[in-house]
């Protein structure tokens, strides 16, 4: 099998709430792979090479315009990728770099890239926090959102990536949670992902072309998910709290 390859992007700066687990854990799963780690002042790998996958995390509001800026050059780029099949795995506010705008809640309309059809909302006084339990093919999956935004996508028949089963969709109004188009999974689930739903991190797997590889420590990693799944049917409240302060 051909050796998988993985680039991360801006490590340095998209790595808030945890969320670079997933890269060290992909690590554990995938032990040959070659993992590339792209730096915010160099060229992304993937415009110009094959990527089995490409992940970026979450980052905050200053470095998503300097995500922005990065990408509006390649953007036609970016969306053949997309449209080819490449995979992406984008975590947390990462995904609203690839809206069209980011209203920052000041009154200022902040451009991005302009891929897909939606856009963000920023309450940068209130923080957003809640358990998160989601359905994608009958599989359930488990995570964490902390954010000062919401989502908006201009059609509520948006291709979500999730469904929600307890808490907050890509806003309260919404059960979808996340986008999705071809192979690019964008989600605002912290956690990280990867590592607390093996039954996700197989499905990636084998999306990526790794399927011959498992979820590292799965003995474990699936007590702990089959406990917390358990805690969460239990103790997560069906709708969440419109705001849960700082």
């Amino acid at each position: 099998m051909a050796k998988v390859k993985i680039e991360v992007l801006f490590p340095e700066f998209c790595n808030l709430f945890g969320d670079s687990a997933n890269v060290r854990y992909l690590q554990k799963c995938i032990p040959d792979g070659e993992f590339v780690f792209t730096k915010l002042s160099e060229e992304p790998k993937f415009l110009t090479e094959d990527m089995n996958l490409v992940y970026m995390g979450p980052m905050t509001e200053n470095t998503q315009q300097m995500v922005i800026e990065k990408f509006m050059p390649v953007k036609e780029k970016l969306m053949e990728k997309i449209e080819s099949g490449m995979t992406f795995l984008f975590t947390g506010n990462a995904l609203e770099v690839l809206g069209e705008y980011i209203d920052d809640g000041e009154g200022n309309r902040i451009e991005a890239v302009g891929l897909f059809p939606y856009h963000a909302k920023r309450d940068m006084y209130h923080r957003h926090n809640s358990e998160e339990l989601c359905e994608m093919d009958g599989m359930k999956i488990m995570g964490f959102k902390t954010q000062f935004t919401q989502c908006y996508p201009n059609d509520e028949n948006f291709p979500a990536a999730f469904t929600i089963i307890k808490g907050m969709g890509m806003n309260l109004e919404t059960k979808g949670e996340g986008y999705r188009v071809n192979n690019f999974i964008g989600t605002y689930l912290v956690g990280p992902i990867l590592l607390n739903n093996p039954n996700f991190t197989e499905y990636m797997l084998k999306l990526i072309g790794a399927g011959d590889y498992k979820p590292a420590f799965l003995e474990a990693s699936q007590a702990a998910y089959d406990k917390r799944l358990k805690d969460f049917m239990d103790k997560v409240p069906d709708k969440p709290a419109k705001y849960k302060y700082m």
